[in-house]
C-alpha cells in the first residue's frame, strides 16, 4: 500500500512524539511537529544520515537492534512494535495472489443456534456470514459488506453509531493491524485506495500509521426501529482460520438493551442463515474485499 512503508511508518510516529516527552527542552519556535530526524538519531544511537537514509527507504532492512532503539524513543508498545519490525522483514516479490476466506462448517452451525446477533469477520473486514438477528440490527451486516466501507462511506453508519468519531481511530489502527505487513493482496489495496479517495477522515486516520488489536468493546448503537442500545461486541478468533474472528453482540442481562434486542428480534420473521454460497449457511465464499461490488452474492446486500 506504500512503497516506502518503513519510512512512512517511522515519520508517521516520529511527528506525534513531543519533545517533552522524551526529555527534550524547547527554546524558539519548531518547524515541525513533534520530533526532529536528528533527534530520534540522537535518542537511538544511530547517526542522523542513516536514520535519514531508514525514512527515505535509501536502507529498508535496519537490525533489530536498531528497530528496537527506534521503538523505544517513539514510544511504541509491544505490538506497534512488532508492526515496525514486520516492516523491516524482506517481502516476496511478486504479489500474492487472492486468498479465498472459507468460514469452517461449525462456525456456520454456531452462528444458526445463537440468540445473539453474530456475523463472521474476515482479515480485511468483510462479512462472511451472518445470522438473522445480526441483519435485524444492521443490514450493513449482512454477507457481501466490508466493515470498513460501510463505516467511511455509508452515512447510515454515522447515525448508527453514535460515538462514531471516537470509533473510526480505533477501527482504522485495528484494520491496519489485521491485514499486516506483508506484500497486501490486491483486494486490500484496491480497498484502501477507495477508503482514500471517498473519505477524508480514512485519510487522516490512515496516514497516523496506528496499529491496535482487534478485540471487542461496549458499544453504542442507536437502531432506527428500537432506539438506542448499549451492548457487548466480543471479538472471537476462529482457530486455524488465519484471521477470520466469529464477532457477537450481547446485551447485559437484565438490562434495558436486552430488552430492546429481544424486541428487534420479534419484529423480524426468522429466517435461515445466510452465507454468500447461496441462501442458507454453506461453507463461506471469497470475500467482497476481493471482488468489484457488482460482483457480490446477492444476497449480501
Amino acid at each position: 500500500m506504500e512503497s516506502n512503508a518503513l519510512g512512512e511508518y517511522l515519520k508517521a510516529r516520529r511527528e506525534l512524539v513531543q519533545p517533552a516527552d522524551v526529555g527534550i527542552r524547547v527554546t524558539g519556535v519548531r518547524r515541525v511537529a513533534g520530533l526532529r530526524r536528528e533527534e530520534v538519531a540522537m535518542l537511538a544511537g544511530i547517526s542522523s544520515d542513516y536514520y535519514l537514509r531508514l525514512e527515505q527507504g535509501r536502507d529498508r532492512h535496519p537490525s533489530e537492534q536498531v528497530l528496537g532503539a527506534l521503538a523505544q524513543v517513539l514510544q511504541l508498545d509491544a505490538l506497534a512494535t512488532e508492526y515496525l519490525i514486520g516492516l523491516a522483514r524482506e517481502r516476496p516479490r511478486a504479489a500474492p495472489k487472492p486468498r479465498r476466506e472459507i468460514v469452517p462448517t461449525g462456525i456456520l452451525q454456531l452462528l444458526g443456534v445463537l440468540e445473539q446477533p453474530a456475523f463472521v469477520e474476515g482479515r480485511s473486514f468483510d462479512v462472511l456470514a451472518s445470522n438473522p438477528l445480526a441483519v435485524a440490527l444492521s443490514p450493513r451486516l449482512a454477507v457481501g459488506g466490508n466493515r470498513m466501507r460501510d463505516f467511511f462511506l455509508d452515512e447510515d453508519e454515522r447515525s448508527f453509531y453514535p460515538e462514531w468519531e471516537q470509533a473510526a481511530g480505533g477501527l482504522v489502527a485495528s484494520f491496519r493491524s489485521s491485514v499486516g505487513t506483508g506484500t497486501p493482496d490486491p483486494g486490500i489495496v484496491q480497498l484502501v485506495g477507495e477508503l482514500s479517495l471517498g473519505s477524508e477522515e480514512f485519510r487522516r486516520l490512515w496516514a497516523r500509521h496506528d496499529v491496535k488489536m482487534r478485540q471487542g468493546a461496549s458499544t453504542r448503537l442507536r437502531h432506527p426501529e428500537v432506539g438506542d442500545l448499549t451492548l457487548e461486541r466480543e471479538k472471537l478468533e476462529i482457530a486455524g482460520s488465519d484471521g477470520l474472528l466469529l464477532v457477537i453482540y450481547h446485551a447485559e442481562r437484565g438490562s434495558e438493551s436486552e430488552g430492546l434486542l429481544r424486541l428487534l428480534e420479534s419484529l423480524h420473521a426468522p429466517a435461515s442463515p445466510t452465507s454468500a454460497a447461496g441462501s442458507t449457511m454453506s461453507e463461506g465464499f471469497s470475500s467482497p474485499g476481493r471482488a468489484r461490488p457488482d460482483e457480490w452474492p446477492a444476497s449480501g446486500r
